[in-house]
């Protein structure tokens, strides 16, 4: 015993379709209106969506384009500050090395005028002894 098939029933969320018992088949304009409207709709349910979004993108674009081109307006003034900055450090860093060398100067001059009075001492001693041994020898009667 084979059991009848059960008619099928729509439920209540998909949509109905009113059934014609005694209707033709479309015909193929029919097919083909049908099938360009659908597509049409669907083109344009799809268009609209995309070009929004691509709407909203090119929106949002400008505005960052916008932004963008602000930092880097304050990027340029702040790196002309640095730039100032930096030339007043090396400044600076230039009269310190001015400084150090003035005083490697000074010094290298003083260890040369120590070295000139330490000959110049050594020959005072020198002449000294020299006075000393030829006063020793006129008192001896002797003359060089």
């Amino acid at each position: 015993m084979s059991a009848a098939p059960l008619p099928i029933q729509p439920t209540s969320t998909s949509p109905t379709l009113p059934i014609q018992p005694n209707s033709t088949a479309p015909t193929p304009q029919q097919v083909n209106e049908a099938r360009t409207a659908f597509t049409a709709s669907l083109l344009s349910a799809g268009t609209s969506t995309v070009q929004s979004d691509l709407q909203a993108r090119a929106g949002d674009l400008h505005a960052n384009a916008a932004a963008i081109d602000k930092q880097e307006q304050e990027l340029l003034k702040e790196t002309m500050n640095l730039g100032k900055e930096s030339d007043k450090w090396q400044k600076l860093v230039d009269d310190g090395v001015r400084g150090v060398k003035e005083t490697g100067d000074v010094q290298n001059w003083a260890e040369m005028l120590e070295r000139d009075l330490c000959v110049l001492e050594d020959t005072m001693a020198m002449a000294e002894e020299r006075a000393q041994g030829d006063n020793t020898a006129l008192a001896n009667g002797r003359h060089r």
